[in-house]
Parts: structure tokens; sequence; C-alpha cells
């Protein structure tokens, strides 16, 4: 299924108004930029591409852990609420 042509601007603005990983709570680089992961799939849900509400952004290596669970091809359905929890633990890590 092709990507809407509005997807690449709505991407942009999603990184604009959430430029932190929601795992970690870094911003991205020029060499490793954060990306926006749907929630819900967009190969399930195209319906939802363009909903803000369904995007989440993910640090590159968090998008693959995380938003895929190690394998492109799976999803986690759980995604927001393992970022939250996770971002809480690394907010909270002792020294």
């Amino acid at each position: 299924m092709a990507r809407s042509p509005q997807w690449e601007q709505v991407r942009k603005d999603f990184l604009k108004a959430h430029p932190l990983c929601a795992v970690c709570g870094r911003k991205g680089s020029l060499l490793k930029p954060n990306e926006v992961h749907h929630i819900k799939p967009f190969h399930l849900h195209p319906e939802l591409e363009l909903d803000p509400n369904n995007l989440i952004t993910l640090e590159r290596d968090f998008h693959l852990l995380f938003g895929h669970l190690m394998d492109w091809k799976s999803y986690n359905p759980d995604v927001v609420k393992d970022a939250e929890e996770w971002n809480l633990k690394i907010s909270n890590r002792l020294k």
C-alpha cells in the first residue's frame, strides 16, 4: 500500500511538535534522527496513517526494539505503555 502524499509533511510536523524519544527522552541527531512510529500499524490501519494520535517518536534503535519487538514484520500493541514505563525507569535510574 502506497503512502499518502501528505505523510512526509505529517511526519515532519509530528517530529517538530514531539522531538524527544518517548523511551529515552533524547532528541535525535543529524546522523541518528528520531523516527515516527505508527502505534497501530499502517498496513492494518491505513485510515490512521496521518492521525497524530496514532504516532509516537522513537529513537532509531528503539523503533525496532519497542515498536516492532526486534522484527520489522511485527508490531507492539503496547508500545505507548512500554515507552512510558521505560522512560520512567531511565529517568529514575540509580547512579
